[in-house]
């Protein structure tokens, strides 16, 4: 995992506390200008590699309902975030657009976030268990951290949202990774995270029933698969997939009548 970890120049945090790092000097959150300085930082961060119209800016920062004098707003409020970044970023305007710029060696948490799960995910693919767990470890510790807590708008929701998948695929790797060591504490914990977070999700019902197959407990593991048709059928009106089922054969196989 080392070759990710090289030394850059600024750090960008969208999780947890908005801030910016660039050596020994950090941009706090109390920096930014107020909620909507925060969150037009959090829109050109995230999607720093494209350029974001003013319209598309204003639509999000004021809810569907920009003022009628949005437009010098608007520009106050880029003004201010220039003033609080200082020589750490710079947000350029071309043709009506606005795009933040970084050093090219630059870390933004939320793009680490996406890496980290790509590669677990293939490295457990291809059997390479030890990096696949770091890298998952990684995509957990930053999508479990809230994102613009206050903010409640659809662009603010549809990120929460991205990292809430991505922090449920993470948790399933690791609980792979943790029933094939031998590990059905450690599984079961994951996968019932995972059905926190995602009640529906099929693939952490069946981690939990081969964890509970695997703790001697296949009795459990079906009546996780009763309580998971049960909901699919009432709530979705669908049956288990074929993971559940065989899973859930495996669990009657090993004495859960």
């Amino acid at each position: 995992m080392a070759e990710r970890w090289n030394v850059v120049t600024v750090r960008v945090y969208l999780t947890g506390n908005v801030a910016v790092e660039d050596g020994d000097i950090l941009v706090s959150e109390r920096r930014f200008p107020a909620r909507q300085g925060r969150l037009a930082f959090a829109m050109l961060a995230w999607d720093r590699h494209r350029a974001i119209s003013t319209d598309e800016l204003a639509e999000i920062l004021w809810n569907g309902e920009p003022p009628s004098a949005w437009p010098s707003a608007l520009r106050a409020i880029v003004s201010k975030l220039r003033t609080a970044l200082g020589a750490s970023a710079t947000i350029e305007q071309a043709f009506g657009c606005y795009q933040l710029r970084l050093p090219v060696d630059s870390w933004v948490d939320v793009e680490a976030c996406d890496a980290a799960i790509h590669d677990a995910e293939s490295e457990f693919r291809d059997g390479g268990f030890d990096r696949a767990m770091g890298w998952a470890l990684v995509a957990n510790a930053i999508a479990r951290r809230s994102f613009l807590p206050g903010d409640d708008g659809e662009w603010t929701e549809r990120r929460r949202e991205h990292l809430r998948q991505v922090r449920v695929r993470a948790l399933g790797v690791r609980g792979r990774i943790s029933l094939s060591r031998g590990d059905h504490v450690g599984a079961a914990i994951d996968a019932g995270i995972v059905l926190g977070l995602d009640p529906y999700r099929e693939s952490a019902h069946a981690l939990l029933m081969e964890a509970h197959v695997a703790a001697g407990n296949p009795a459990s593991a079906v009546a996780v698969y009763e309580e998971l048709r049960t909901r699919l059928a009432e709530d979705l009106g669908i049956q288990p997939s074929a993971e559940s089922e065989t899973a859930f054969l495996q669990a009657l196989a090993a004495g859960g009548r």
